[in-house]
């Protein structure tokens, strides 16, 4: 392939550049910022594609559908799923996990109504219209978690109807959690028989299994189907996810594809065959352990970080073993340079892999004297 013009190489050096400024600054999205995967490269000499369903082979020869299946048979001991009754894939993302989710869902019960708190990810909303289903927004309580009096009462009035439960582990803003387990044990008081519960999981589903009182979130407690980011928590250069579902759903909505020779039970037909790959080398590389210690790590700065804020005055809170500080919004300038995720008044830090104590000193350094600096003026 012929070489890019000098003007051209020197256009895509200097975004190289700042995009690994831009990098080394933001404190306010969860994206791990350790990665490492130098060993993948000659992969983009590749054609890799994922066309079809994980675990079952087709005409196409060219993917890596089997590191997805280990990837998957990682989450799904994670995740406590049935050892008999599961299925997966490696998703683009949060966004189509819960698709997906809710897609399920849908065709087990078309008639069902979907149930999702104000603080839902933007997201959610859109896959709703794109699937046509009826939806009811539930309010939140002040952390961000379901309010689950207003939950019950709405369900009460649509004890007709199938509910199908999306629920929140791992906020975008707060980082609140919804609990299934209470859920659940709404549904059999009310003897609501046939409902659905989807975990967003996007975050929180890697930290989660390693906390001192884990949220009731997974198969065990009850979730029918469990979304993951693989590029916040864990770390991708690439977007990417993991749905998990009970399969003997998935098995309800599967069709034979003669053109690849395999089954459609994805929501794209060709897949990207390289975030599998991403996501192999990084649990082997860490395992359980490894994941573990980078829980306790980042929960001991936030703990760092939280005191050293509530030091200097600012009033900082942050959910249960949350590594969300959430604090009020400082002046648009530090929202820009730290690229600070901010609504509503409210701001918050991630403590994500890669970011460092000298990072957030340098932040809260920065924003004490921007109040002071505002104090005086």
């Amino acid at each position: 392939m012929p070489g890019l013009p000098e003007a051209d190489r020197l256009r895509l050096e200097a975004f190289l550049e700042q995009a690994r400024e831009n990098t080394n600054t933001y404190l306010g999205y969860p994206a791990a910022k350790t990665l490492d995967y130098g060993l993948l490269k000659s992969c983009l000499d590749l054609p890799l594609n994922n066309v079809g369903d994980p675990f079952s082979s087709g005409t196409w020869k060219v993917d890596s559908h089997e590191f997805e299946r280990e990837v998957l048979a990682f989450f799904a001991d994670l995740l406590r799923a049935p050892s008999d009754d599961w299925w997966g894939y490696v998703t683009n993302g949060g966004t189509e996990g819960n698709l997906y989710g809710l897609y399920l869902a849908r065709e087990l019960y078309p008639k069902g109504m979907v149930y999702f708190s104000q603080d839902t990810h933007y997201s959610v909303s859109k896959n709703v219209h794109f699937l046509g289903m009826r939806h009811i927004m539930i309010r939140s309580q002040e952390n961000g978690e379901i309010d689950y009096e207003d939950l019950e009462a709405t369900l009460r009035i649509h004890r007709d109807v199938p509910p199908i439960i999306f629920a929140n582990i791992g906020t975008t803003m707060t980082e609140a959690r919804d609990d299934i387990r209470r859920i659940r044990e709404m549904m059999d008081r009310m003897a609501i028989p046939n409902y659905y519960i989807h975990s967003d999981a996007a975050m929180t589903g890697v930290i989660a299994p390693f906390l001192e009182s884990p949220p009731p979130y997974n198969f065990a407690d009850g979730a029918d189907s469990v979304s993951i980011s693989g590029h916040k928590f864990l770390g991708s250069p690439i977007p990417c996810g993991i749905v998990m579902a009970r399969k003997r759903h998935v098995d309800r909505i599967a069709r034979s594809i003669a053109y690849i020779g395999n089954l459609d039970t994805t929501v794209t037909g060709s897949r990207n065959g390289l975030t599998p790959l991403i996501l192999w080398q990084l649990i082997r590389s860490l395992g359980r352990e490894g994941l573990q210690r980078r829980v306790e790590e980042a929960l001991q700065l936030t703990a760092y970080a939280e005191q050293r804020l509530s030091a200097a005055g600012v009033a900082v809170w942050r959910n249960p073993e949350a590594i969300t500080l959430v604090f009020p919004s400082p002046s648009q300038a530090l929202i820009d340079k730290w690229q600070l995720a901010s609504a509503q008044g409210i701001s918050h830090l991630i403590m994500v892999p890669g970011v460092t104590r000298a990072l957030l000193d340098r932040f809260i350094d920065e924003l004490v004297s921007s109040q002071e600096s505002a104090q005086h003026a």
